[in-house]
């Protein structure tokens, strides 16, 4: 499948297929959206917002959700406001989403199965990281987005003149609802 890939992307090169992409690194919008990785996502998410290439800093994870204020996710959503411009985010859950319900067991269980031996998350755990915890998902999607964005409101980093609000897009009709 890797390779189909590289394959396609040599003729969108060779094509020229990317200048109708030409844009800066700085969001028109100026926005940036936190959103969950869900494949349904990757298309309707823009389409369902009216947003093209250039519009907004797209920020996905798993379940759009930040866990830790020094995440990643957290630093992606600073960097964006601090050297693109960014004066707005947007925290975009979703419905059915997997995150929801998702058990850190049963994951640990899965990263057995697969071959990731006992010692290695011994390791982890023993460095301070509770796995449980930290690969288990949440309970109520709403809650989930309203606790991201207080998390982000309320981050000893972000400017007070930074609006973040929170939604639920529906993946089967596009609906965005406030929280």
């Amino acid at each position: 499948m890797i390779d189909e890939i590289l394959a396609f992307n040599r003729a969108f090169v060779e094509n020229h297929d990317y200048e109708k992409f030409a844009t800066s690194k700085y969001p028109d919008k100026k926005i940036a959206i936190l959103t969950c990785m869900d494949t349904r996502l990757v298309t309707m998410l823009p389409a369902a917002l009216g947003l093209r290439n250039g519009d907004v800093k797209m920020i996905k994870n798993a379940g759009a959700t930040i866990t830790n204020p020094f995440d990643s996710t957290m630093r992606s959503i600073l960097v964006a406001v601090y050297e693109l411009g960014v004066n707005e985010v947007m925290v975009i859950g979703h419905t059915n989403c997997g995150v929801q319900g998702m058990d850190g067991e049963e994951m640990l269980h899965l990263m057995r199965e697969r071959g990731i031996p006992a010692e290695n998350i011994k390791l982890m755990e023993h460095c301070g990281i509770d796995l449980r915890k930290w690969l288990q998902g949440f309970d109520d999607t709403s809650k989930a987005v309203k606790d991201t964005v207080d998390l982000i409101s309320n981050h000893p980093l972000l400017p007070a003149d930074v609006n973040v609000t929170g939604y639920i897009i529906d993946t089967e009709t596009g609906l965005l609802s406030p929280l």
